[in-house]
Parts: structure tokens; C-alpha cells; sequence
């Protein structure tokens, strides 16, 4: 089974992925790393030069590659990427998709640093990262929420997402 995270950035998708995926014993991937790999440039440079329209088709074409691969899987998803080109249909349609839900405080503490602010384009011309997080996930919440399972941020962790996988009868090895 292909397991697909999707949340906000920050909230520890590709962290708590590669952990599940050790867990697991499956690969790990990145959608963002991967959509780097194949554009031979960073996703701050994608959206400099090309702009985020052309980023999202470039997003939606890795995923679609990447989830038609066969074999179990783990995969951090970009924040965005359920909400454009019907991502989260084929997200949905070929895996099991956990929202990572966390809360706008956390977001903004994990965020704050520098450096995460730096490589998130989103993050790096949108002002005060609390209200651009308010702002973003008000949108993204109709999508989110349409993730087979749902993990908040007090319990997200390796333990209780394997538990809440076995609950539902998912098997991702």
C-alpha cells in the first residue's frame, strides 16, 4: 500500500514520513525533492523563474508518476499539492492518504526559523507567517479533509499512525 501525507508546511510530513517508511521497512520519497531531481533546480528557483502555475503542472506530473510506481511507499507530499490539476482524486484513488493536522500555532513556531522561511516560496513573500498560515489552511481545509485518515498533532506520531493504519485495516508493507 502506498501511504500519501498531506498537511501544511511544517507540519512534519517528510519527518514523521521517513520515519513511518523506517518503520514500515518501505521507501521513503519527497514529491518536492523529487519535483528538484527532475527540474534541476530548487523549488524557489521553479517558482522565480517560471512561476507557481508552471510549478503546480510540474508538481501534478511528478505525483502522477510517482503514484503509479508499483510497490508500497511512503510519500511526503508538497502543502499545496492536494489542492490543484485533481491531485488528491489520484491521491486518494491509488493510496491511503493522512492528513497531518496541526495547528497554526505549531506551524508558526516550527516555521519561524529562517531558514524554513527561506526555502518555502510561499512562505517567503507572504509577510507574517501566522497569517498567511490562518489564511492558507482556511482554503486548504476543504481538501485536507477529504484525506482517508486524519492525525492531530498531539498524537502524530510513528506509534499512532501504525496503530491507526492496523485499526482501519491497512496494511502499508
Amino acid at each position: 500500500m502506498k501511504l500519501f501525507l498531506i498537511g501544511m508546511p511544517g507540519s512534519g510530513k517528510t519527518t514523521l514520513g521517513r520515519e513511518l517508511a523506517a518503520h514500515f521497512g518501505v521507501p521513503f520519497l519527497d514529491l518536492d525533492a523529487e519535483i528538484v531531481a527532475r527540474a534541476g533546480q530548487v523549488i524557489s528557483a521553479i517558482f522565480l523563474q517560471h512561476g507557481e502555475a508552471h510549478f503546480r503542472q510540474l508538481e501534478a506530473d511528478t505525483l502522477r508518476d510517482i503514484s503509479a510506481q508499483p510497490g508500497p511507499m511512503v510519500l511526503a507530499t508538497g502543502g499545496g499539492t492536494p489542492c490543484f490539476h485533481d491531485n488528491l482524486t489520484v491521491l486518494n484513488a491509488t493510496g491511503v492518504t493522512l492528513w497531518l493536522d496541526v495547528p497554526v500555532p505549531v506551524l508558526t513556531a516550527r516555521l519561524a526559523v529562517a531558514a524554513e522561511k527561506k526555502s518555502r516560496p510561499l512562505l517567503a513573500t507572504s509577510g507574517p507567517t501566522e497569517k498567511w498560515l490562518r489564511e492558507t489552511l482556511s482554503t486548504r481545509t476543504q481538501f485536507y479533509q477529504q484525506a482517508q485518515l486524519r492525525c492531530a498533532a498531539d498524537a502524530c506520531n510513528t506509534e499512532a499512525v501504525a496503530a491507526q493504519l492496523a485499526a482501519a485495516g491497512i496494511a502499508v508493507s
